[in-house]
């Protein structure tokens, strides 16, 4: 999947991943996806919070070895 952008908040811990999420889709334009790799493993539950909350979709999510990418679209 070919994101727009992409974000690597590999090492940091909650909230940083989501806080730094939130910054780039601002700058986004609406529809266009972001793709995040975390490895804080909290951050499957926190970015499907997240995508609620704010109603951006949660394309996809998955964990790939001791990473975790998660594709966000833009509202």
């Amino acid at each position: 999947m070919d994101a727009n952008k992409e974000l690597d908040t590999r090492g940091l811990n909650c909230p940083l991943p989501i806080l730094k999420a939130k910054k780039a889709l601002a700058e986004m334009e609406s529809g266009q996806l972001l793709r995040v790799v975390a490895t804080d493993p909290g951050s499957m539950r926190d970015f499907q919070a997240f995508a609620r909350q704010t109603g951006n979709e949660l394309v996809e999510q998955k964990a790939q070895a001791d990473e975790f990418i998660h594709v966000l679209r833009r509202r």
